[in-house]
């Protein structure tokens, strides 16, 4: 079959016109990482260390401070975040939910404040998420449980309040969860018995309440637990008595306590098949 020779012009104007397709949508997307982060710096109210000094129009966004590229297919998405110990201040963007590629964000040793945004639940490459020692206030966001990559939770000594979300339980590779030092309420939910990657649990100093769930016993890869600082009606030799049974462990290898001030921290001997 022969095509008219219009035809032919107009096929290969248009096998032509795909490459600049495919840049402009490239750019589109680059644009998008550097506006977000263009939103990040405008709500910080203080910066000491001048660490976002370098995040202006004469610098590519990749070689920001703090800021890291480095996909494999889209070598100019941003997939890092760590401006930890800089000390800023002011609140975190929600515009931070639109770097799509992100895998890790460490926020630690800051000042922000405010809430977490519920935006952060786009993030569904986030692997690592670190906001520890800063001063958020409100709960901790359900949509978290829509980053199903993720690995590490830390949100130690901030000042977020309601209780831990049972969605947390959905979060298959989930590692290590600390919220420690915030005042949550309510109980530990029996479904963070269903994170069977969980090694470090971390809840102290909280206001918590009820028993701790006989659904913890599960948590065969669990390597240290800590609850102590909280409201917590059952003992800990409660549950620990409650644990050794389901694995049919001998006193010699029941858990050891971490710190003699603390009696609710245990290190946990590694299970083997």
């Amino acid at each position: 079959m022969e095509f008219p020779p219009i035809r032919l012009r107009a096929i290969w104007s248009f096998l032509l016109y795909i490459p600049w397709l495919l840049g402009s949508a490239a750019n589109l997307s680059n644009e998008t990482d550097r506006l977000a982060l263009l939103h990040f710096k405008h709500l910080i109210t203080e910066d000491p260390f001048h660490s976002l000094s370098s995040w202006n129009h004469t610098l590519h966004f990749c070689h920001w401070q703090g800021v890291t590229c480095n996909g494999r297919r889209h070598p100019q998405r941003v997939t890092e975040l760590n401006l930890t110990g800089q000390k800023l201040v002011g609140p975190i963007s929600p515009f931070i939910g639109n770097l799509t590629f992100l895998r890790t964000i460490d926020l630690g040793e800051n000042y922000f404040h405010g809430s977490i945004p519920q935006e952060m639940g786009r993030l569904f490459r986030l692997q690592y998420l670190s906001l520890l020692n800063n001063t958020f206030t409100g709960e901790i966001p359900e949509n978290l449980t829509h980053c199903l990559k993720l690995e590490f939770l830390h949100l130690y000594r901030n000042q977020l309040i309601g209780r831990i979300p049972i969605e947390l339980g959905s979060l298959p590779k989930l590692s290590y969860l600390i919220l420690s030092h915030n005042n949550l309420v309510g109980s530990i939910p029996p479904s963070l018995g269903n994170i069977s990657s969980l090694t470090y649990l971390h809840l102290t100093r909280n206001s918590l309440d009820g028993s701790i769930p006989e659904e913890l016993c599960q948590l065969v890869n669990l390597n240290v637990f800590s609850v102590g600082g909280n409201e917590l009606s059952d003992s800990m030799e409660t549950f620990l008595l409650t644990w050794a049974s389901v694995f049919q462990i001998s006193k010699n290898f029941m858990p050891k306590a971490i710190n003699s001030q603390d009696p609710y921290q245990f290190h946990y001997p590694m299970l083997q098949d």
